[in-house]
């Protein structure tokens, strides 16, 4: 008799995801893929906020000096006027150039024929008139043609704005006026602007956190319950899976509402298949222990008469003694199999396992030595500390695990192989660990049957055979029995080396063990 298949529940099939446009690349694009939202969020308003100032500012820089430019240029065709008039009107010769009503820094020059008709002047601060320094060579360059033109006259005098004017005899009046105001005026406009663009960045930086935060709280909320979620156990067992998104979030007229909706969709979904899956779970562990516990009385009967029969007075033919054996054989192997079934169905229940306190050092070395009887063709080796090591548990079931590991090691491991059995602790009280291994030095398992090899029936092509004798259920009661101790149990495979660990909490002086009683 053979126990239904688990068939493991379905989900709804999910909607496909909606197509990923330019403006998705360009938003995955944008910053170090560790960034949040969050912090993708306000790096780019604060982008937004640079580049719109950052226009703001030279707009307003570039429309200021426009602004002087016109109003020096406007000085400058006054000068220039004023200057021609000067020069044009019968004066003493000595007066010069530089006539009344010029501002300080004035320059002014006359040119004739490519050349200057004296030296070029500058008006100075207390109003004498001084030779341009510099590089004055730069007056030459300046057309007549009643246009400003911008000049950089080196020195301590630096940029002009600059005009010439042809006179009535045939020479060149140059007049210019000096930017240094423009510049100055310009250079702290653009600090001031600098200035009050990185405060407002800090502040709307300080501001925008906090909007954003708030403003992602909803899908914080809803991604702490996805992430409840997903620290459950919903691989075995019954899960109650009672965790939802909060109604307040699950509004669908917002984008987070619409994803907390269709979370708590999948999570109603989720439940209703793990449920599901429980029932059908419970259906099959049900089957396997009644069926296993209906079995064992008609096993033992078949065992007492073929017993029986071959322990009668009355001569019983060969063949048929040879039968009656193997019946007993075979009734022998099936109970083992059925008592294995039925361990396996009571942990799967959640039985309680009997805690007291075992003595893993004798208890390896009682098992070393039935594993040196049960298989002398083998090399046994025990490697354990002076010091005995116990821990909290039901000392048959634990010897269990290491008989089945032994049985493990002696079954599939060929005659001549050497196993050892080692124990050992790990850690700190009171949180030491015991570490029981054991190793052989045989061809390994293979590759495609480690990941399972504690499943439930896995057995490899040489276990297959009935000299063999394996069921495929002595390493899945392995790691039951471990997991019902709290603990864990793993394997590596090489070829010349194949450890199995097993490692359980140590007992400790404050951990009262429980006898028999506890028994569920």
């Amino acid at each position: 008799m053979t126990a239904p298949p688990l068939e493991a529940p379905t989900l709804p099939p999910l909607a496909d995801p909606p197509p990923r446009g330019r403006l998705h690349g360009a938003w995955a694009a944008w910053g170090p893929r560790g960034w949040s939202l969050r912090t993708r969020l306000l790096a780019v308003v604060l982008a937004l906020l640079s580049l719109v100032s950052l226009v703001i500012g030279v707009v307003s820089v570039v429309a200021l000096r426009s602004y002087l430019i016109d109003q020096l240029d406007e000085k400058v065709g006054a000068s220039a006027s004023r200057t021609s008039r000067f020069i044009e009107a019968p004066i003493n010769e000595q007066t010069g150039p530089l006539g009344p009503g010029q501002s300080e820094g004035t320059v002014i020059a006359r040119l004739r024929n490519g050349q200057f008709v004296g030296a070029p002047l500058v008006l100075t601060t207390s109003g004498d008139q001084g030779q341009v320094p510099g590089n004055p060579a730069v007056l030459l360059t300046v057309k007549p043609d009643r246009k400003a033109h911008t000049r950089d006259l080196g020195g301590d005098l630096g940029h002009y704005r600059l005009q010439a004017v042809a006179l009535q005899d045939g020479t060149i009046a140059v007049t210019g006026l000096p930017m240094d105001d423009i510049s100055d005026t310009v250079f702290r406009l653009a600090a001031i602007i600098a200035a009050v663009t990185m405060a407002g960045l800090l502040l709307a930086a300080g501001a925008g956190a906090a909007i954003v935060r708030l403003a992602l709280r909803p899908l914080r909320r809803v991604a702490a319950t996805a992430t409840q979620v997903a620290t459950m156990p919903l691989d075995r067992g019954e899960v109650a899976l009672g965790v939802r998104v909060p109604e307040s979030d699950t509004d669908p007229r917002t984008e987070v509402g619409q994803v907390g909706a269709a979370i708590n969709n999948m999570l109603g979904h989720v439940g209703a298949a793990l449920t599901a899956r429980q029932a059908s779970e419970t259906r099959v562990r049900r089957f396997v222990a009644d069926a296993s516990h209906e079995l064992r009385t008609p096993l033992a009967a078949i065992r007492g008469y073929a017993e029986l029969s071959r322990r009668s007075q009355e001569p019983v033919p060969e063949d048929v003694a040879h039968a009656l054996g193997r019946v007993e054989s075979q009734a022998i192997r099936m109970t083992g199999l059925v008592e294995d079934l039925l361990l396996l169905a009571s942990l799967d229940s959640g039985r309680q396992l009997v805690r007291e306190s075992v003595d893993l050092t004798q208890l390896l070395i009682g098992a070393v030595g039935d594993a040196h009887v049960a298989g002398p063709s083998h090399v046994w080796r025990l490697e354990v500390s002076d010091e005995p090591v116990s821990v909290i548990g039901e000392n048959a079931r634990l010897t269990q695990v290491v008989t089945n590991l032994l049985a493990n090691a002696r079954t599939h491991a060929p005659p001549q192989t050497v196993v050892t059995v080692g124990l050992r602790t790990e850690g700190v009280a009171p949180y030491e660990t015991a570490v029981v291994t054991v190793a052989d030095n045989g061809p390994g398992i293979s590759p495609d049957l480690l990941p399972e090899v504690f499943e439930r029936f896995a057995r490899g092509d040489s276990s297959r055979s009935r000299a063999a004798g394996s069921t495929g259920l002595g390493l899945a009661i392995v790691t039951a029995v471990v997991a019902a101790h709290q603990g864990t149990v793993s394997v590596t495979s090489i070829p010349g080396n194949t450890v199995f660990t097993v490692r359980l909490p140590v007992a400790s002086a404050s951990t009262p063990p429980r006898t028999a009683a506890s028994r569920a």
